[in-house]
């Protein structure tokens, strides 16, 4: 019998014998080594906390691509500055505690059509307050835009052009924000109302999604009113030629990686300031049943001064319902086209991008101040059947009380309440077809992250003004 050599046992040896523990081993000493190597290091300025917060949404503080855009809206009824904070990922960032800095006066620039240099040196507490809030080293690159809106477009002769002027000459002298040579301008409706829609569809997370899943939109401003919403692209291709010089029915926009075919109108003349004018001059300076009991006066709009007051019996529902239809033209008007709103205008066909309404503005101030919109909801539920019966108790009030009856109502305004609701209910049933017992909802504010921001087109011309070169 042989005896076994007496040869010692090489480390090479060992590690075959012991391959299969040593693989069980080394393989998570590698894999924690990775992780360990791919993670900040420890004199890096940010924290792993810091970390997962950057790789998940980019803290504005920590990148490059941050930017600033100032938007003036000068509306009929008052003058408006928003500033926006934008991360280079077109995110919405906080300028303090609020997701925009948000000011406004009154009255608007249309109210100094005979002194262009007094209607700029209205905006100089606005422009100041905005350059404030905008660090100053991004100044210089931070565009800022003058948007007019219905007002201007009302004034007669060459008004308009000298205020918007004045405000270009003011822009230049006093501010050091980016203003290009088109900064200053009248809006024109199809921008405000394609600009209004951007503003609520990107704050309600919309925009990339199929046209299907946006809201329409109703902005009932002062001196004009806009209906937005996105269509079908067979809808788009039948939509109806307009007169040369007249806005296209149908904008092409290309939002977050999808083309949406946005049908728009502007209907100037109809916002609810000026729709005032209309219902007044339909009554030929005669007593007006839309003016309360008890008014007797004048109403100024446009650069016009219109006779107004009530009638020996006060203010009626049903004839001053008639009145606004009067205004509207709801029944004097041709329509050649298949489906129309009012006045011959085509309605964009209808379908689901219509089938969410947001009505904005106007509609939501007076709801809230007829009690049935709670004015310190940013949106409320509501049908247009609502603006009737409010407006069926307002039309029964007399002046003397009218001030007990709407406490959150501002004098001015009073007279005119009847007015106002008896229009706003006409002009979404009998005006844009909608059924009276349709939910709608009213919006101010849309929430945003954790923070709510005003439901306005000047949103929308920021997003178009940062992305521009």
């Amino acid at each position: 019998m042989l005896k076994r050599s007496g040869r010692q046992e090489s480390f090479s040896d060992k590690i075959y014998r012991f391959r299969g523990t040593l693989l069980v081993v080394s393989v998570p000493l590698l894999l924690i080594t990775f992780v360990l190597y791919m993670m900040p290091s420890s004199s890096s300025n940010e924290s792993v906390g810091d970390y997962a917060l950057v790789n998940r949404k980019m803290s504005p503080e920590k990148k490059s691509g941050s930017s600033y855009a100032v938007i003036f809206d000068a509306g009929s009824s008052g003058s408006r500055v928003h500033v926006f904070h934008f991360d280079q990922n077109l995110d919405l960032v906080h300028i303090g505690k609020d997701l925009e800095l948000f000011v406004q006066i009154k009255p608007g620039l249309s109210a100094y059509a005979q002194n262009p240099q007094e209607a700029a040196e209205s905006l100089v507490s606005l422009l100041d307050k905005a350059e404030s809030v905008v660090p100053r080293e991004l100044r210089s690159k931070t565009p800022v835009r003058v948007g007019a809106t219905a007002g201007l477009r009302a004034l007669e002769g060459d008004a308009s052009d000298r205020i918007l002027q004045a405000v270009r000459d003011l822009l230049k002298e006093r501010s050091t924000l980016k203003s290009d040579s088109d900064a200053v301008s009248v809006l024109d409706g199809t921008q405000e109302g394609a600009f209004q829609w951007v503003t609520i569809n990107y704050l309600l997370g919309n925009l990339g999604k199929d046209y299907s899943k946006t809201v329409g939109v109703v902005d009932l401003g002062g001196g004009s009113v806009q209906m937005a919403y996105a269509i079908s692209e067979t809808d788009a291709m039948v939509a109806p030629t307009v007169p040369p010089g007249d806005d296209p029915y149908v904008k092409e926009m290309f939002l977050r990686g999808r083309k949406y075919y946005l049908y728009v109108h502007s209907y100037l003349h109809y916002g609810l300031l000026a729709a005032r004018a209309e219902i007044l001059k339909a009554s030929d300076d005669a007593e007006n049943p839309c003016i309360l009991a008890g008014f007797d006066g004048s109403y100024k709009y446009g650069g016009k001064e219109f006779k107004t007051s009530s009638s020996p019996s006060g203010s009626s529902l049903n004839e001053c319902k008639s009145l606004a239809l009067k205004a509207l033209k709801v029944n004097e008007s041709t329509c050649t086209h298949m489906k129309c709103t009012f006045g011959g205008i085509w309605n964009g066909g209808g379908g689901d991008g219509q089938k969410n309404l947001f009505v904005a503005s106007f509609f939501f101030d007076r709801a809230a101040e007829a009690g049935f919109a709670d004015q310190n909801s940013p949106v409320a539920i509501v049908r247009p059947a609502d603006f009737e019966d409010a407006a069926k108790k307002a039309c029964q009030t007399k002046l003397e009380d009218a001030k007990s009856s709407y406490p959150h109502t501002e004098d001015g305004n009073l007279p005119y309440i009847c007015m106002d609701l008896v229009y706003q209910y006409t002009l979404l049933v009998n005006g844009f077809g909608i059924y009276p017992w349709q939910e709608i909802t009213l919006v101010k504010k849309v929430k945003y992250d954790d923070a709510l921001v005003e439901a306005a087109w000047p949103l929308g011309s920021a997003i178009e003004a940062v992305s521009s070169p």
